[in-house]
């Protein structure tokens, strides 16, 4: 698959990670073409850390992996949204997902 398509608009995508047996929405991450050939190939997802300014494969230091189930792409081809299993916590804070504090 030609993945060149993805980063025509920029050189980051959108990757909203999603929990495949409840369907809640974990996090959101960004991939560059290189983090996303990492998550097709070994099935669990990489991303581009843009405070570091480098890869980072979710789990490596915490054991949280994310396994990768299923990839779809939005209709624009600029945002993913990745539907994973997921081991542990997805959240730095110990949150199971990022989206845990209501606004309104």
């Amino acid at each position: 698959m030609n993945l060149d398509k993805f980063f025509v608009k920029s050189e980051l995508i959108p990757a909203i990670i999603q929990e495949k047996s409840t369907g809640e929405v974990l996090m959101l991450a960004y991939m560059n073409k290189e983090s996303l050939e990492k998550t097709l190939e070994t099935g669990y997802t990489w991303f581009w850390s843009r405070s570091r300014q480098e890869l980072w494969n979710k789990g490596a230091t915490s054991g949280h992996f994310q396994k990768v189930v299923e990839m779809f792409s939005d209709c624009d081809d600029d945002t993913l949204l990745i539907t994973v299993e997921q081991t542990g916590a997805a959240c730095h804070t110990g949150n199971h997902s990022c989206f845990f504090t209501q606004i309104k």
